[in-house]
């Protein structure tokens, strides 16, 4: 990450979990604006949902907290997420949301998230940083504990 931020950068750190895939699953990011210091931070639950919507759903959530356009630098542990956004959107998109699967068009999985990822994504600057998941980077860590307890929470509740 680049120490000479400009202003209205923001850092948006994003993990998804599942318990089994499909099975409930969490999505959680912070939102820091390393300028002020000002964070923010939030998860949620899915009692059924897989590993790729709960990842997208931790960038949605982020990514609508911010009223303005803004440079953003998303740091996931999803190259799902990643890739899909620099290099597979744009193709989708032309293809009308179908991608090529066995020389044929297919509808895109998770769809409606690609979809609003993409109008999101339009009113800001988006660079991506993949970071290794479970290897010690503290915000990726925070992001899938609170994914992860988020999840629990909804199996514990759902009990009563």
């Amino acid at each position: 990450m680049a120490k000479d931020r400009e202003a209205g950068e923001v850092v948006l750190f994003t993990d998804g979990a599942c318990s089994g895939n499909p099975g409930p699953g969490g999505w959680a990011y912070i939102l820091r604006h390393p300028q002020s210091g000002r964070e923010a931070r939030d998860s949620g639950a899915e009692a059924v949902s897989t590993n790729n919507r709960m990842e997208l759903t931790a960038v949605v959530q982020g990514l609508q907290q911010l009223k303005r356009p803004t440079v953003v630098e998303l740091v996931t542990d999803s190259v799902y997420v990643g890739t899909g956004l620099l290099e597979w959107m744009p193709k989708w998109k032309q293809q009308g949301w179908k991608r090529k699967e066995k020389g044929r068009l297919v509808p895109v999985k998770n769809e409606d998230l690609w979809r609003e990822l993409d109008r999101l994504a339009s009113s800001h600057t988006i660079r991506f940083t993949h970071v290794a998941g479970h290897s010690g980077h503290a915000e990726n860590e925070a992001c899938d504990q609170m994914a992860v307890e988020a999840y629990k929470e909804l199996q514990r509740n759902s009990r009563v």
